[in-house]
């Protein structure tokens, strides 16, 4: 069995960076990582004139990965540039032409997750879910969407910047199983992105047609809230499978999420369902369940939408904990009540052959 990419990341992450301080994978000197059966190769990307304090750092990752199972040659090579090749700018270069819907290379469904309005834990829910598609064995990907709130990076323990080996194509960043890509990693974290709508939408096709997804069963897109421009790109460019609602239970999300529900339907995506988020609190003190956003809304409008109530998510603590810390609860706390939400939501989308 040949070894795995985050197995040879994981080698390689205590290796410290003599620029920086910080280790190789964090800094994203780590590119061209290719594993053919039991070989591994990958070039540590430095500037011209650091050769000799990098070399030390070569050594020691090549004896690294090749100490590890499955691997019978390593080759590890210093490449040195100029100027580095940056990921390409996300920003259109001409008006985009109105051509039907395509499938996304290797990738077999495409699946949108929305909200009405911001604030549900629409974010949340999507990197959960993803990890629990994940921990079921399907090859997963997420793209952050949320362009003027990109939250992904933060959630799913993820830092650098991408890598491009050729300025045109986009190496997407890996963690918890799952393969994700946002416009946050290109961008400061306190950095606002001050985009009109064809910058948006330029970039969001960038996203999806020119980062190596690789071979993915599912790749989920966490949309920004609204009905606004990524979601008609999205829709009109990328062969959309499905869309996934999520809202909380009081009136004033409900209203939102169905202006959401009627955009899809206009646009012609199937609606598999909705998700209640922040269901119910249960107090860690005293066991005393309190419907503190009100109960059964959500419940209620897929009932007259004729869709599916796909999952009742509770308000937690360590939910929000855990997203805070780059590890969602599905990772940290597999076994506890809010993860086996996400496990039954993962398990119940592959048993219907939407995941």
């Amino acid at each position: 069995m040949s070894v795995s990419r985050d197995e040879v990341l994981g080698a390689l992450a205590g290796l410290k960076d003599p620029a920086t301080g910080q280790d190789i994978v964090a800094t994203g000197i780590v590119r061209a990582l290719t594993i053919d059966g039991a070989a591994v190769r990958f070039v540590l990307e430095i500037s011209p004139q650091a050769a000799q304090a990098y070399e030390p750092v070569r050594a020691e990752a090549q004896a690294r990965v090749q100490a590890l199972a499955g691997v019978e040659t390593a080759s590890v090579v210093l490449t040195a540039h100029s100027k580095p090749a940056d990921p390409p700018d996300l920003q259109p270069k001409r008006k985009a032409s109105p051509n039907a819907p395509v499938p996304i290379p290797g990738v077999d469904r495409l699946v949108a997750i929305g909200s009405g309005k911001g604030g549900v834990g629409k974010s949340t829910v999507s990197a959960n879910l993803a990890c629990a598609l994940a921990a079921e064995g399907r090859r997963v990907g997420l793209l952050d969407a949320d362009v003027y709130g990109p939250s992904q990076p933060r959630m799913m323990g993820v830092s650098g910047r991408p890598a491009s080996p050729d300025g045109k194509t986009i190496l997407p960043m890996r963690n918890h199983g799952v393969t994700m890509m946002s416009i946050g990693l290109m961008t400061g974290e306190g950095q606002a992105v001050i985009w009109r709508g064809p910058m948006l939408m330029g970039a969001l096709q960038q996203m999806l047609m020119q980062v190596q997804w690789g071979e993915l069963d599912i790749l989920l897109v966490d949309l920004p809230p609204g009905t606004g421009d990524v979601q008609m790109t999205l829709a009109q460019k990328a062969r959309l499978d499905g869309a996934i609602m999520v809202s909380t239970p009081q009136d004033v999300a409900l209203l939102d999420a169905r202006k959401g529900i009627d955009m899809f339907n206009q646009l012609k995506t199937p609606i598999y369902g909705l998700i209640e988020n922040m269901s119910t609190h249960i107090c860690s003190n005293c066991g005393h369940e309190e419907h503190i956003f009100g109960h059964g809304g959500v419940a209620r409008e897929a009932e007259s939408l004729d869709v599916p109530l796909l999952a009742e998510v509770p308000l937690h603590l360590d939910i929000r904990t855990s997203s805070d810390g780059g590890v969602p609860i599905v990772v940290s706390h597999p076994d506890s009540p809010q993860a086996t939400v996400f496990r039954d939501l993962a398990r119940r989308l592959i048993a219907d052959g939407r995941a």
